[in-house]
């Protein structure tokens, strides 16, 4: 799969970031990214994504069409990605799920905003009407970032999940429109300025 850059983005300290979708050819990059994420970062991800077979299966699902997959680059390296899972069947075909992980020192700088920007882009494109977000509880900043991007808390599950030491956390669902988070998330563009690639 070839690399089709989605935009150009200059981060609030003038970074300049290139978002792109994903590629076959990511793979043992991608995997590098996920391996350097700090294990506070990776603690409550809802997969191991250390182990190489994540990218193979995440790839596989893209090839599918099950997931929508991208990555920001910047030097050559992938400092960001996301994700849209979307059921291709069912009673929640018109629901997408959207995952983030930025490089620990590439957050806070509004590069999970351009990220997730061009996963909402995709998701209209795709006819959803719903994204829906799960965060554990005690990622007050993964939590704060997801409300100012427009998404509201639907629900929490009590002890719902068990992090990889063992211990039980509430999930939080965050969900809204797919045009409502549009309509925020262009209140907020001053926070980087995309280009068209």
């Amino acid at each position: 799969m070839w690399h089709e850059t989605l935009s150009r983005v200059s981060l609030r300290q003038g970074q300049q970031v290139v978002i792109r979708s994903l590629a076959a050819s990511d793979r043992e990059e991608l995997h590098r990214f996920f391996l350097e994420l700090p294990e506070e970062d990776r603690l409550f991800l809802e997969d191991d994504v250390t182990k190489a077979d994540f990218v193979q299966d995440l790839l596989g699902e893209q090839a599918a069409g099950r997931v929508f997959g991208l990555v920001a680059e910047a030097g050559g390296r992938i400092i960001g990605y996301g994700a849209l899972y979307r059921p291709t069947y069912g009673w929640s075909t018109h629901v997408g799920r959207v995952r983030l992980a930025v490089a620990r020192s590439w957050q806070r700088q509004g590069l999970g905003t351009a990220l997730l920007r061009e996963l909402v882009r995709k998701a209209q494109g795709l006819s959803l009407d719903k994204l829906v977000a799960e965060v554990v509880e005690d990622q007050v900043g993964a939590l704060r970032a997801f409300e100012r991007l427009g998404f509201h808390r639907e629900a929490t599950l009590l002890n719902h999940v068990r992090d990889r030491t063992g211990k039980k956390r509430h999930l939080v669902l965050l969900a809204n429109d797919v045009a409502h988070i549009w309509e925020h998330m262009e209140a907020l563009v001053a926070d980087f300025e995309p280009s068209a690639g």
